[in-house]
């Protein structure tokens, strides 16, 4: 059954919803911040716990590993058994395991913590959304609180950098981890009293063996995916890329032949998911590249410090949030696919814009293209989102939200390795032609790795050849940055028109009545209705009303 968009609008959100959308945003603020923060945390626990190279790594990338790969997971479950439940049970373990890696003695037991950490964030993302879409079931009230939902990510990534500085300045290291138990604690006092509980009467038992294969399929990939970035092709990476993706195919034929799957492949069969999902993929990956290709010409081509780096990239997160906020405004009024695909124009002559900037003088260049990329990518990040969760049943909104989480996570992944390679490439074929003459032949080995290891062997030079040879790296370094803002540009310029075309009768998703056998019921109706108008919020899922709610699209 696909999902009627001439139906009159769903049961509008209350008081009560509205402050329970500021209670979900409390998780949200945090884990982006607590990402944001530990960048700048790193060297001082990893001089405080003796952590190595390989240490420090594996303490960043440890929590993206789980969170990618528990998400899924994570989000059927709470399908299954409750979303504020799997909430509230979440943020009770990462209360616990904040404490832990605040208090960790060695690098094995940071890295624990921060394994326990991804779990347990995993288990909100999901919740969060999937709690909206249950809670705000009139679409232009959803769309609404998801921009919210969008800005809070987006705040807590803009104010990480601000935020650890002034913790680190003043405590100790595991202070950064400590923001979150508060955060915490006050959601598992204040969510059982403002958010209600939402689960699937119909789902089924949940399918170890998927979990199993789902694990199976995501970590190696995502592990494959950041090593091939990191360190290039060898064997390790693309051996666990190759796994990754058997596996998943595994996993695929297993879920089509399951009565009640751990993640329904039925949901793909809508054009206005599968199209979305694609946008935020594709999006997550232009985005991911641009913003560490500009992060490193601040650092190496500027010569700009992180912490200072990291101060020129917050204007791009301030046009995000604005961007976020503005979209559903718009939505309201033009078609949802129109603002898409001017988003991505807008998005596409910030990336243009990018392919001018210039080995020397190009901050300006550069922070206008990025405040113009991220301003126009926000519309459609807050709008496929809003459509993903408008095209689905609310029984499978937990599964929904995994899926759109789990895609964003590997377009991050994706978009550093695939974009961050095309980069070193063009860095690699540029420079020889530009090596200064003289140049003896081990400095130029070294400096055809990477722009760091050419600065690196720069300052063991002396004269013009230490200054040619920065020059030169820099001007490779800078041409890779160009290349990758023209495919980028192209890719969003080509999204813009197939979400125009392929979305364009997809209005603000409405509500059509459900039947009677695929209703979903609160399982505590009496916290759960908010007085609007007089009118009950969920009077609709306890008895027949005027008020429809969305049709199952199964």
């Amino acid at each position: 059954m696909s999902v009627s968009l001439e139906a009159g609008p769903g049961p509008r959100a209350g008081r009560r919803e509205w402050i329970g959308l500021a209670v979900l945003a409390l998780p949200t603020l945090l884990m982006s911040l607590d990402i944001s923060v530990l960048y700048l945390a790193l060297p001082h626990l990893s001089a405080g716990l003796g952590a190595d190279a390989t240490q420090q790594l594996w303490i960043l990338d440890i929590y993206s590993f789980m969170l990618a790969g528990f998400l899924v997971t994570m989000g059927t479950l709470g399908d299954r058994i409750g979303r504020r439940r799997l909430l509230l049970t979440g943020a009770a373990a990462f209360g616990v395991a904040s404490i832990l890696a605040a208090y960790s003695v060695s690098p094995q037991m940071l890295i624990a913590s921060r394994a326990l950490l991804g779990i347990a964030g995993a288990t909100l993302m999901p919740s969060t959304m999937a709690l909206i879409r249950n809670m705000f079931k009139d679409p232009k009230q959803m769309g609404t609180a998801i921009g919210v939902w969008f800005a809070c990510f987006m705040g807590g990534m803009t104010a990480g950098p601000l935020v650890g500085g002034i913790l680190l300045e003043h405590f100790w290291w595991g202070s950064a981890f400590l923001l979150g138990v508060p955060v915490m604690v006050l959601l598992l006092i204040v969510g059982p009293r403002l958010l209600p509980e939402y689960r699937d009467p119909a789902a089924g038992r949940l399918d170890l063996a998927s979990v199993a294969l789902s694990l199976a399929a995501i970590l190696p990939a995502i592990y494959g995916l950041k090593e091939l970035a990191r360190t290039g092709a060898h064997p390790a990476p693309v051996i666990a890329l190759v796994v990754g993706v058997a596996v998943g195919v595994v996993f695929v034929l297993r879920q089509r032949t399951l009565r009640s799957p751990l993640l329904d492949l039925r949901l793909f069969a809508n054009r206005d998911f599968s199209t979305s999902m694609g946008v935020m993929l594709l999006g997550g990956i232009v985005m991911a590249g641009t913003t560490l290709l500009s992060s490193l010409y601040l650092q190496t081509v500027q010569g700009l410090g992180p912490m200072n780096a990291g101060l020129w990239l917050l204007p791009q997160n301030i046009a995000m949030i604005v961007g976020s906020m503005t979209a559903p405004a718009l939505a309201r009024r033009i078609r949802p696919a129109y603002v898409i695909a001017t988003g991505l124009l807008i998005a596409a002559t910030g990336l243009i814009l990018h392919t001018q900037v210039p080995a020397t003088g190009g901050l300006p260049w550069l922070i206008t293209g990025l405040v113009l990329a991220s301003f126009g990518i926000a519309f459609p990040m807050a709008l496929t989102m809003n459509l993903v969760m408008g095209s689905i049943s609310p029984q499978k909104a937990g599964s929904a939200a995994s899926v759109g989480e789990t895609s964003g996570e590997f377009g991050v992944a994706m978009g550093v390795a695939s974009l961050g390679s095309l980069a070193t490439y063009v860095y690699r074929t540029q420079l020889p032609a530009d090596l200064p003459t003289g140049l003896p032949r081990s400095a130029a080995t070294s400096a055809h790795q990477s722009i760091t290891a050419a600065l690196e062997t720069a300052n063991q030079l002396t004269g013009h050849l230490a200054t040619d040879l920065i020059h030169a790296a820099r001007t490779a370094f800078t041409s890779g940055l160009n290349t990758v803002a023209a495919v980028s540009a192209t890719i969003f310029i080509a999204l813009a028109i197939l979400s125009a075309t392929i979305l364009r009768n997809s209005g603000q998703p409405t509500p059509t009545p459900q039947t009677a056998d695929g209703a979903e019921a609160p399982v505590n109706p009496a916290s759960d209705t908010a007085e609007d108008n007089g009118t009950p919020a969920d009077a609709d899922t306890a008895k027949p009303s005027k008020h429809p709610v969305l049709a199952s699209i199964d």
